[in-house]
């Protein structure tokens, strides 16, 4: 057998092989049905947007959605500091902005003004509440942060919604959501978070 990517993560059931174990927990928890998602955070000057794929509704009075980002990464100070994010939601066919966004964002380029830019390369716009939103959203939720729990290697954020959109922020308000949202399936990428 090969030798596991990491060190094991347990409990492992008693009379359980951990390697195989560990395989077969890997293999049903990336099966979990998952989308993929871009978030955005700003606080003062500093702005980044990353890929997720832990995203749920975890409320609907107040309508609160959670994402999970890694311990110590650059989103997850930002949107510490700032209290908010905002989740571009993409189209199915967009699929390879997301790999655009898998380490932090190097190139920006936003006016400070009107919230405008690129960011690697991307055009980006600003949500009500300063993050970014790519401007190829299908649509958007920007969230204020009202949870933060320590998970150990991540970092639970819960929003409550206070602003959404189809299209990007800016875009006409009646616009039609699209039918085919962005999911973890449809890339070769097996973690997001």
């Amino acid at each position: 057998m090969s030798p596991l990517p990491g060190p094991l993560v347990g409990p492992v059931p008693v009379g359980r092989d951990p390697e195989r174990y560990d395989r077969l927990r890997r293999r049903l928890l990336w099966a979990l049905p998952t989308g993929l998602y871009v978030l955005g955070s700003r606080h003062g000057g500093r702005r980044n947007l990353m890929t997720v794929s832990w995203v749920t509704q975890v409320a609907t009075d107040p309508k609160l959605v959670a994402t999970s980002v890694e311990t110590g990464s650059v989103t997850g100070g930002i949107v510490s500091e700032s209290g908010v994010f905002v989740l571009t939601m993409l189209r199915r066919a967009d699929k390879t902005l997301v790999r655009r966004f898998v380490k932090p964002a190097a190139d920006v380029d936003v006016d400070e003004g009107s919230g405008r830019g690129t960011m690697n390369g991307e055009p980006v716009v600003q949500a009500p509440s300063g993050a970014p939103v790519l401007a190829a959203a299908g649509a958007w939720l920007d969230c204020a942060v009202r949870h933060r729990v320590e998970l150990g290697s991540h970092v639970l954020f819960v929003g409550e919604v206070t602003d959404c959109g189809v299209g990007a922020p800016g875009d006409p308000a009646d616009g039609e959501a699209p039918d085919q949202w962005l999911r973890m399936e449809d890339t070769r990428m097996s973690y997001g978070g």
